[in-house]
């Protein structure tokens, strides 16, 4: 299996397919790089290189113990990335993965960053604060916390309902979606897990995201049950100089596999048309 070793040691495992300008996707909790599946395919078979890599924790990377916040899951996407030498790459995250993107530019700049692509993205805070009044409160998170805690297998099989959005009438339910999402929860350690849910939920990405100086795309349905969009995209997008922000009526917060060749085409379009900009 490739994996790096980042400067504490912990091995993170990463598929690194094709050839071309690099898209490099980073995923939502409590998922690996294999969420990334429906663009992984289609991004490859489009000419691109495309990588993906399971955060410390998840996945086939080392079940840390320690380092399971923000700004190490920032500075193992940057080891990655030079590891790699990604140049020129666009930066893809997905929920949890959004913030590992931001923090990353916030921490690493953007000199190796050609665009930035956010979706269904926790920044810049889900945390209801005084001064975030639209985000969740603490028991929200607490409440994931404890059912971690208590029976993992149980609430990742359940998480997936609001997750996909097939506790709504009328859905059309993959079992196949269901049980891949939870074989790639399970994967993962349950003490990082059970940390990066602070992770996710406390951090505030309000800096990371005024330093986006890449074209930047903000993607979010407004029925995402996971990361509600008042306190998320909007409010990305005014902090980002530039961003472009596109709203999906009705999409669920797992929607680059619900929604796939939707999202797949908004994306491919966002690229292509800042690469041609960027030849211009």
């Amino acid at each position: 299996m490739p994996t790096i070793a980042t400067k504490d040691g912990t091995q993170i495992y990463y598929k690194d397919w094709g050839k071309g300008q690099p898209i490099v996707f980073s995923h939502g909790w409590p998922l690996d790089a294999d969420a990334w599946d429906g663009q992984m395919l289609f991004f490859g078979q489009q000419g691109y290189r495309v990588i993906a890599h399971d955060r410390r924790g998840h996945g086939r990377s080392t079940q840390t113990w320690d380092g399971n916040e923000m700004n190490t899951y920032a500075d193992d996407l940057a080891a990655l990335t030079e590891k790699l030498d990604l140049k020129n790459a666009i930066h893809v995250g997905h929920s949890t993965g959004g913030g590992e993107v931001a923090r990353y530019i916030g921490r690493h700049g953007t000199k190796r960053v050609a665009m930035a692509v956010l979706v269904s993205a926790v920044p810049p805070l889900m945390l209801k604060t005084d001064k975030n009044p639209g985000g969740l409160p603490l028991s929200v998170f607490d409440g994931l916390r404890a059912q971690v805690a208590a029976n993992r297998p149980q609430f990742y099989e359940e998480l997936t309902l609001p997750f996909f959005g097939y506790n709504r009438p009328g859905a059309n339910i993959s079992e196949g979606i269901r049980y891949h999402f939870w074989l790639q929860g399970m994967l993962g350690g349950m003490k990082p897990h059970y940390d990066c849910i602070k992770a996710f939920s406390e951090t505030d990405f309000t800096e990371d995201l005024k330093k986006f100086d890449v074209p930047t795309l903000i993607l979010h349905g407004d029925d995402d049950q996971i990361v509600p969009i008042a306190a998320a995209a909007p409010l990305s997008a005014k902090l980002v100089k530039g961003a472009t922000l596109k709203i999906y009526p009705g999409f669920p917060h797992g929607m680059p596999t619900t929604n796939a060749d939707q999202i797949n085409a908004d994306l491919l379009a966002f690229i292509k048309q800042n690469s041609k900009q960027a030849a211009a």
